[in-house]
């Protein structure tokens, strides 16, 4: 190991040299010394990384619960994972039991290697991690240049994972006393692979909004559920959960349930005890401009004074008026309708200028939580696959960690290990070794000057 040690120890001197006098000499600006130092140090990790399991596996050969329970069956058997840093090739000890006559690799066993594992789960979560932002084929040929998979193997990934439930982000705050609630809700239509349409909702909490810098704010403490749902009341009862488990509910005084007037989140009221529904103005601005659009300069101004002045009985009169000065059939259909969604929603509407009320941003959210990868490139999804892109984008966007999730799920399935007490002393002394050799490496002490050595010794405090 210690001959090990001083190569990489070499390697990296090496190439941190020659990238920095690159960078010094002006042949290279920082962004290239950067992408240039990646490679070296991606080189360096996946050699440190089948070093340290070959230094596992000597050890855990050598201990003796290990020789108490098992034969050496084969030594320097084969392995390769991809990780992070490129692919590992190391070798490991194949054992079998003496008591069960069962066989096993119990290095890869105890650092939860499994035989079929191809990919490390750092890697996985990598991957899943890019696939939330780019495609399949491009996040495939990114998290690892120099041994890209294919987009077959993203999906996989993504598909082992499996479906993320909305309550798996940690809820940063318990039992919060707040006086006022917002929930906004809306739906991304997504394009299938079999030319049709598919409904992924989006709902979120918040309470209220906070300046972040000149005239930019934020959602305070905002948390997100989505995922197709043709069961709505799965839905909001996740939303019902979630806000017993956040906020003292008896100190609530308003909730704000904002949304477009569809069925489904109008059932949310059913819920959400004590909400009100709010129309979200973006809506309400577009049936509005459905109904003038053929003679906004006669009434934009008109319909929008008594909206504004809650005037209902002027606003009916004023789309009556429209209705009947409009001679297209299909124009006058599309005016009876939004007058139809105007006034039905009526009392959403009146809510809309209560001092407490802040307004709705749910587009914005639809098109950056779901729209710009779900909806916003002319791709085609299979319902399973935009189900589990939305999940993750919410996961994420409620600070959610993939790799923590990853190995959550991990602990949860694996079985019954078989474990090998290793002898701490031995551990111990052979780490000692390791540590002293770093201090007795040839080419840092051999007296001649280098800017690797220079940067060596003033790194071990020569």
């Amino acid at each position: 190991m210690n001959t090990i040690i001083q190569e990489i120890m070499k390697k990296i001197t090496t190439g941190y040299t020659n990238v920095l006098e690159d960078l010094v000499n002006g042949s290279k600006d920082f962004s290239k010394f950067i992408v240039e130092l990646k490679k070296v140090l991606d080189e360096v990790g996946t050699e440190l990384s089948a070093n340290s399991l070959e230094f596992l596996d000597d050890i855990i050969r050598d201990s003796k619960s290990r020789k108490k329970d098992y034969y050496i069956q084969r030594r320097n058997d084969k392995k390769s994972i991809m990780t992070v840093f490129g692919e590992v090739n190391y070798c490991r000890t194949y054992y079998k039991n003496k008591k069960d006559g069962s066989y096993a690799y119990l290095s890869d066993e105890m650092v939860g290697i499994e035989a079929h594992d191809r990919k490390d789960m750092s890697y996985d979560a990598a991957l899943i991690e890019e696939s939330l932002d780019s495609s399949y084929q491009k996040t495939g040929e990114t998290v690892a240049p120099t041994m890209a998979v294919s987009k077959q193997t993203v999906l996989n990934t993504i598909r082992k994972l499996g479906k993320v439930d909305n309550a798996s982000a940690k809820i940063a705050e318990s039992k919060k006393e707040v006086k006022i609630i917002y929930i906004e809700a809306d739906e991304d239509h997504v394009a299938m692979q079999d030319g049709t349409n598919k409904q992924i909702k989006l709902i979120y909490v918040h309470e209220g909004k906070e300046l972040t810098s000149k005239n930019r704010y934020k959602l305070k403490n905002v948390r997100y559920f989505t995922g197709h749902y043709t069961n709505n009341e799965e839905l909001w009862l996740q939303v019902a959960d979630y806000l017993e488990e956040a906020y003292e509910m008896e100190k609530v005084k308003k909730i704000y349930l904002s949304g477009d007037g569809a069925k489904w989140i109008k059932e949310g009221l059913n819920w959400i005890k004590g909400s009100q529904y709010v129309l979200d103005g973006f809506h309400l601005a577009k049936y509005v401009r459905i109904a003038i659009a053929h003679m906004p300069e006669c009434y934009n101004e008109t319909i929008w004074k008594y909206i504004d002045n809650l005037d209902k009985k002027s606003v009916k009169e004023t789309l009556d008026l429209i209705i009947e000065q409009t001679e297209k059939e299909t124009k006058k259909e599309a005016v009876k309708r939004s007058k139809k969604y105007i006034l039905g929603n009526w009392k959403g509407i009146e809510r809309r200028y209560d001092q407490e009320y802040i307004g709705c941003s749910a587009e914005g959210h639809i098109s950056h939580i779901l729209s710009s990868r779900l909806s916003s490139r002319p791709l085609g999804w299979s319902l399973e696959g935009a189900d589990e892109m939305a999940r993750l984008r919410v996961y994420r966007a409620n600070g959610g960690n993939i790799f923590e999730l990853m190995s959550k799920k991990k602990e949860e399935d694996k079985k019954e290990e078989r474990i090998i007490k290793l002898d701490q002393r031995v551990v111990k002394r052979r780490l000692k070794m390791a540590n002293e050799t770093f201090d007795n490496i040839p080419f840092i002490n051999d007296g001649r000057r280098s800017w690797g050595r220079e940067y060596f010794k003033a790194l071990r405090g020569a």
